[in-house]
């Protein structure tokens, strides 16, 4: 389908009752979301803001899901206006949710529970215990005691809805980890690959698969009794909880080794490629991408940004597995590529896929200068590229159901800022919709925007914890409609008075 072409909606609810789509189920759900893309996109569609809230506890959201008071009050966004799922009893502090994730069950997988197909909050506690709660109704459906010896903080995804990692707040840790690992200052588990850091810059990887087959001491199975330490116990329930059952004794196989400023440092595309910005601070804002086989840099590899700006921009590889790279600057969003070079399969280069630019004038500002002598004289010069003045992107993210970029950008005007969330084609960059936010925005504020399918959410953090919450749906406006259909009556007994 090229940039402009925009699918019949009737012909494909047409086809859709007759059946007319082959028989992978999954052909069904993306022709939905299609249509749906069609209607969020069209000029006549309207986003309203439904519901505002505030709160003195950060707001959370999943999935149309909106999580209050550290996760214990859920608020449904489905509805016309939001309304609350559940909430659940009132705790003490030390027992608080520290972090969640959802989990939604495998495809395939046959499960013991009927309850189990549902979708679930994994929750960690403050005193250490990992929750399963029904994302509906909060009610606990299983506990975890992890342990004692450390605190625990942050949940995360090694595989996504697979494989969980659990991760504690820094310890001191022992002289054999020291002399092993070195002075890490922060180490991260994905998709099987121990990420570790260290205060110089350096980045490390090793496999964690290896790690555990060759360090493993004891293999335990949640719910079994385990004998660890002279002790007893059941794994999983308190006090006994899980043992720390890897204990690393010698410096394991190094994968990969780069150094990188601030540790900057991410693994994507096809094939894989790496982006680094090189370890000297002059280097902000450079950014490197090299071939993850032979640390070779692609073609046209280095990527820096013609801007002018206080803050810095930032690069990732796209979210949508096209191995693409997303370059966002104050005034201009890069969609770059990775391309073999002609004749030579084992180089890439990097080429431009599309530019999103701000809707902003090219400013001169005029600085006068009177001399001693009484001689004016008149120098110009160019504003920041992140004048506040002037149309600034602060986000850029993916809607991956409707293959769509949505983007924040940001005006001031006066003493108020302004912000408009634009949606994008994701293939072309074709700008398809612009959606005013009504609410003010503050630049110096730390914000969040999510864009799911008919559904905008802005999640805003100002000064002494004060959380705000403002929930936009897609609507259709009645009241435009009703405008319309008279204009089209008053148009017709036009025609028909000068037919007469």
């Amino acid at each position: 389908m090229g940039p402009n072409r925009k699918p019949n909606v009737c012909n494909q609810l047409s086809r859709r009752a007759l059946g007319f789509f082959a028989r992978d189920a999954g052909v069904v759900q993306r022709t939905n979301l299609g249509i749906l893309r069609v209607l969020v996109c069209q000029e006549s569609t309207k986003f309203k803001n439904v519901w505002t809230t505030h709160s003195k506890s950060p707001i959370a959201y999943e999935r149309g899901r909106i999580y209050f008071d550290n996760y214990r009050c859920c608020v449904s966004s489905v509805a016309s206006e939001p309304r609350k799922l559940y909430e659940m009893p009132k705790c003490p502090k030390s027992e608080k949710i520290e972090d969640a994730l959802l989990w939604e069950c495998p495809v395939g997988d046959v499960l013991s529970n009927p309850s189990d197909y549902k979708s679930s909050l994994i929750a960690l506690t403050a005193h250490n215990w990992l929750l399963r709660i029904s994302a509906t109704t909060g009610k606990i459906l299983e506990k975890i005691y992890l342990a004692s010896y450390c605190k625990f903080r942050y949940l995360s995804w090694d595989t996504p809805q697979e494989v969980i990692t659990i991760k504690s707040a820094q310890n001191k840790c022992s002289v054999l980890a020291h002399q092993i690992f070195g002075n890490v200052t922060d180490a991260t588990l994905s998709h099987g690959i121990l990420i570790v850091m260290y205060s110089s810059g350096l980045v490390r990887l090793y496999s964690f698969q290896a790690i555990t087959e060759q360090f493993m001491q004891q293999k335990l199975d949640l719910g079994c009794a385990c004998r660890w330490g002279g002790t007893t116990g059941t794994v999983g329930e308190a006090p006994f909880g899980i043992p720390c059952n890897i204990k690393i004794t010698d410096s394991p196989p190094l994968l990969f080794e780069v150094s990188s400023l601030e540790n900057a440092f991410q693994i994507g595309g096809h094939p894989w490629h790496y982006i680094i910005t090189p370890n000297k601070k002059k280097q902000k804002g450079v950014f490197h991408i090299c071939a993850l086989k032979d640390n070779s840099l692609a073609k046209n590899g280095i990527q820096e940004m013609d801007c002018c700006s206080l803050e810095s921009d930032w690069i990732y590889f796209h979210p949508d597995a096209s191995g693409r790279i997303i370059h966002v600057g104050p005034n201009q969003i890069k969609i770059l590529k990775l391309n073999e070079i002609e004749n030579n399969s084992s180089q890439h280069q990097i080429s431009e896929d599309f530019v999103i630019l701000a809707n902003r004038e090219n400013k001169k500002e005029n600085l006068i200068t009177v001399t001693a002598s009484g001689r004016v004289i008149k120098k110009s010069f160019n504003l920041l590229d992140d004048d506040p003045e002037q149309e600034t992107f602060k986000i850029v993210d993916y809607e991956d159901e409707l293959d769509l970029l949505s983007v924040v950008a940001v005006t001031q005007i006066d003493a108020e800022g302004k912000a408009h969330l634009d949606f994008h084609c994701n293939e072309y960059g074709t700008l398809l919709k612009s959606i005013p936010l009504v609410e003010s925005w503050d630049v110096t504020y730390s914000h969040e925007v999510y864009f799911d399918r008919d559904l905008v959410l802005h999640i805003e953090q100002k000064p002494n914890r004060v959380f705000s919450c403002y929930v936009y749906q897609m609507v259709c406006d009645p009241g435009e409609e009703e405008e319309e259909e008279e204009e089209e009556e008053v148009e017709e007994e036009e025609i028909l008075n000068t037919n007469c």
